[in-house]
């Protein structure tokens, strides 16, 4: 199953090891649409993908590669296990995200911690059992 997603890539601003602000990649907050243009999936922390039916996975990244658009967020593929509800996302071991576009954290530099700043981004997800 593939899915098209639309989101942004949230950040804050945190102080590093050197007492300096700067970006730190928070959590992705997408809707991810069938090829009708239907809102089939909310894509959010953990990373985790929550299908309308209730069914739920989290996943974490095993690999990722530069993404084929410059300035864009890297492409990764996740392995994958249940978080809840039996459904369309149940049996979904692996989740690729490809095609990405944006999402890259703020251009302009932070300057407060805890700072709140958000990338939109495009993708596409291909969900694998």
């Amino acid at each position: 199953m593939t899915l098209n997603a639309s989101g942004v890539q949230n950040y804050s601003c945190e102080f590093d090891a050197q007492h300096r602000l700067g970006w730190v990649f928070k959590s992705p907050q997408a809707t991810l649409f069938d090829p009708s243009g239907h809102a089939v999936v909310r894509h959010g922390a953990g990373p985790s993908w929550e299908a309308e039916d209730g069914s739920r996975i989290v996943g974490h990244v095993i690999a990722q590669r530069p993404s084929e658009t410059s300035a864009s967020i890297p492409q990764l593929l996740l392995e994958t296990h249940g978080a809840g509800g039996a459904g369309t996302l149940s049996a979904i071991r692996y989740v690729q995200r490809v095609h990405t576009v944006g999402g890259l954290m703020p251009p302009a530099p932070c300057s407060t911690e805890h700072q709140v700043g958000s990338s939109p981004y495009l993708a596409d997800y291909v969900f694998y059992r």
